[in-house]
């Protein structure tokens, strides 16, 4: 099947390949020596110095037509000049291709808000991944397909900072008004499906939804639940929760009539997955149609998903639907229960805490987690940071525009916000240990059930959060992470230096929410 691409400036010389099957981009990429198929059946490739994002590289063009929405004090601005001098550099190199290949997909399961993508790169193993993480069209829908947005994807295409404006090699620009990307200088595939949700995040609040980085997932009693996290805290490990039914696992919108998955399929950390503990995901790693990226495979064939040589954010890219209990609607009603992951590399936040209102506004500005090792370029190992509405990175606008949308929801649907946080107890990174997920998952079943409503609660001194004294099925130490150190005295201290930080990152949001939500964080 081929396609006319002339009208994106596209003059290809080979053959142009439009929404290949997975056996045709399988043996492509293959025969390109790209990947290899591991036992199991999954597609293994390696993204090169690249294994994670680089969002010091991504960039929004400045230009008449955004110019006053966009949140300049986070986005790196490039000008117009710029932009279409990176695109002429990827024209060019893909039009000189043997083979390009072209995925038309949509970003939005639900009908009323989704868009229309088309990706373009010569890379198959990355039109297999955007095949993957994107909704595929039927038939009907391809025959005539007129995309909205644009992906042109070169990642062998190197920038030249002194001309181009760039930082480095290393490129991922938005044009808001075209709604075009161009990318080179990295393999790594999850920037091309970052930048469709960042598309979505400049276009959904216009059409009042509130664009989420965010899982979600649905009980039996048609109760909907969503997971606010970075990546790394646990948003796709607790929402495949074999007693629900899961929507998605990162990227929603919530709209008039509830929540809906943005995306096709999952994009998960593999690095130490385990088969008990986390046995639908596990399964994928195994599957024909999976996508791994960076894990270790030996000579015969065997992947390896505990060894981190590669990078600590190995990764599986799957079709949401290997997922046994995925929901095939890929959307539900409004959320009864948000909760708030993080991951607290200090080790001061208790397990689980109920937030009122103008907390969860408090806590959701500021975004705060751990950045766990390998999500990034250069991090190490988890570095304490604040990531306003828990996905700064893909935001275009100012965060006070999702967080006012969010309060409104929250007013309008009754939800009840929790905080959980899936790091450390008994220490900080280093010392303690990792939060046990069991533990997680019976404190999180226990309020999404409705156990803990009405629960006896204690009030932490320093965060001001009510924390449950006793849930079934858990540790009663668990409950009070100063119990679980070693030197009380150590946790007190180190507790008043996480209040500091929470209370200088919020000054820039001090003069943009009521006096109430500004007064709803730590003392002390």
């Amino acid at each position: 099947m081929t396609t006319n691409l002339s009208g994106h400036g596209l003059s290809p010389q080979g053959s142009v390949h439009r929404s290949q099957t997975v056996s045709q981009l399988y043996m492509d990429a293959v025969r390109r020596g790209d990947g290899q198929i591991v036992e199991g059946g999954p597609l293994a490739v390696d993204t090169g110095k690249h294994t994670g994002r680089s969002p010091n590289d991504k960039f929004i063009v400045r230009e008449p037509g955004s110019e006053d929405r966009i949140w300049w004090g986070a986005n790196r601005p490039l000008e117009e000049a710029q932009f279409d001098g990176l695109r002429g550099k990827v024209i060019a190199h893909l039009d000189a291709q043997p083979v390009l290949y072209v995925v038309d997909a949509f970003a939005g399961a639900d009908a009323a808000h989704r868009i229309a993508v088309r990706v373009v790169t010569d890379s198959p193993y990355h039109a297999l991944f955007s095949k993957t993480l994107f909704i595929e069209p039927t038939a009907e829908d391809l025959a005539d397909f007129e995309p909205q947005a644009l992906v042109l994807h070169a990642p062998s295409v190197e920038a030249v900072p002194e001309e181009d404006g760039t930082r480095t090699g290393t490129f991922v620009v938005l044009h808001p008004s075209r709604s075009e990307v161009v990318i080179g200088g990295t393999f790594y595939a999850g920037e091309i499906k970052k930048s469709i949700f960042t598309v979505m995040n400049d276009r959904l609040p216009r059409e009042r939804v509130l664009p989420m980085h965010c899982s979600a997932n649905v009980g039996s009693d048609g109760a909907v639940a969503i997971f606010f996290g970075l990546s790394g805290t646990g948003k796709t490990t607790l929402s495949a929760d074999p007693e629900r039914q899961l929507i998605g696992d990162d990227e929603h919108g919530w709209g008039d009539t509830g929540v809906f998955n943005i995306e096709g399929g999952c994009y998960a950390k593999v690095i130490r997955l385990s088969a008990k503990a986390e046995p639908a995901i596990f399964r994928t790693t195994h599957t024909y149609g999976t996508i791994l990226e960076n894990v270790v495979v030996d000579e015969h064939g065997i992947v390896d998903l505990d060894d981190g040589s590669k990078t600590e954010n190995t990764r599986a890219a799957y079709k949401l639907e290997e997922i046994g209990n995925a929901l095939p609607a890929k959307q539900a009603g409004h959320p009864s229960s948000v909760v708030f992951l993080t991951a607290d590399a200090f080790g001061i936040l208790p397990p689980i805490a109920r937030l009122t209102r103008d907390q969860a506004m408090y806590w959701f500005l500021s975004g705060f987690t751990a950045k766990l090792a390998g999500t990034e370029i250069g991090v190490k190992e988890p570095q304490p940071t604040f990531s306003t509405c828990f996905g700064a990175p893909f935001l275009p606008l100012l965060p006070s525009v999702y967080a006012r949308m969010l309060g409104e929801k929250l007013d309008a649907h009754g939800s009840t916000v929790w905080l959980v946080n899936t790091g450390w107890t008994g220490g900080p990174y280093g010392v303690g240990e990792r939060m046990p997920i069991d533990a997680t998952r019976a404190l999180l079943h226990a309020a999404l059930s409705g156990e803990l409503v009405g629960a006896p609660c204690r009030t932490d001194e320093i965060f001001r959060l009510a924390v449950p004294v006793a849930v079934s099925g858990v540790d009663p130490a668990l409950l009070d992470p100063r119990s679980t150190w070693s030197d009380p005295v150590a946790y007190d201290a180190k507790a008043r230096e996480l209040a500091g930080l929470f209370r200088e990152n919020f000054k820039q949001f001090a003069d943009v929410v009521r006096a109430e939500t500004a007064a709803a964080g730590p003392v002390g």
